[in-house]
């Protein structure tokens, strides 16, 4: 079931307000809805594309997601900022488009008020940078106090960058099957290996003696299964 977090991240009693003006925006009582529609330990698609927002709605929706019995895979196709990077450390796997980006930084609020309050106020910022970056450890590991150093420079992450700071697991679409054009020498042949991996799919298809001697001209024509879409799928086997 995919589940859409789109939009600004904002807190139930605004959601009605967004959906008035049919503006895109994600509270955790509409993430709830859609995830008590799922079937019984059914896997999550969670689609993120949202700069942030309110940090308390993100929680919620993150531990939410967390909570839940089965799989939830992310795929973060645009940003993941602020208060929706958080809710991405709720995947079991999270993915990134290679042209997404992730975005982390301290907490913020507007406000007034004498020293005292202010000071008041810094504190219970830094209390909630604290909170965030527990998700952030317990996704990438990485220790408390580097991760709140990234996020006092507001640091931001491209899929690559993400992944190596394992905030992703993976970019989405590099691990695409390689087509025969990919696999072709400067000459336009392919490589022996190609075609030896080839010959041995298809012998193993038909039961053909297993011989890697056998060129593949001198194979029956039944032998050969030669239709399209059995080739294309044998050449795009990744090499081992």
């Amino acid at each position: 079931m995919k589940i859409d977090i789109k939009g600004p991240i904002i807190s139930d009693s605004d959601q009605w307000i967004y959906d008035y003006f049919e503006i895109p925006a994600t509270s955790p009582s509409l993430v709830s809805k859609l995830m008590n529609k799922a079937k019984k330990n059914e896997e999550l698609e969670i689609i993120i594309n949202s700069g942030g927002g309110a940090v308390h709605a993100g929680s919620e929706i993150y531990t939410a997601l967390k909570d839940y019995d089965g799989d939830v895979i992310v795929k973060i196709v645009g940003i993941a900022a602020s208060a929706a990077s958080v809710i991405a450390m709720s995947g079991r796997k999270v993915m990134m488009s290679p042209t997404a980006g992730i975005m982390i930084h301290n907490s913020s609020i507007s406000t007034g008020g004498n020293h005292s309050e202010l000071e008041h106020n810094a504190e219970v910022l830094k209390t909630i940078d604290a909170g965030i970056a527990n998700a952030y450890e317990i996704k990438t590991g990485m220790s408390h106090d580097e991760l709140l150093a990234l996020m006092e420079v507001e640091t931001w992450f491209d899929a690559k960058k993400a992944v190596d700071y394992k905030f992703a697991d993976e970019i989405m679409f590099t691990e695409t099957k390689i087509v025969a054009s990919q696999q072709t020498l400067a000459d336009g042949t392919l490589p022996q290996a190609v075609i030896d991996k080839i010959r041995n799919e298809l012998k193993d298809k038909k039961g053909i003696e297993n011989s890697t001697n056998i060129p593949l001209e001198n194979l029956k024509a039944e032998e050969k299964i030669v239709n399209k879409e059995l080739i294309l799928a044998k050449l795009k086997l990744k090499l081992k």
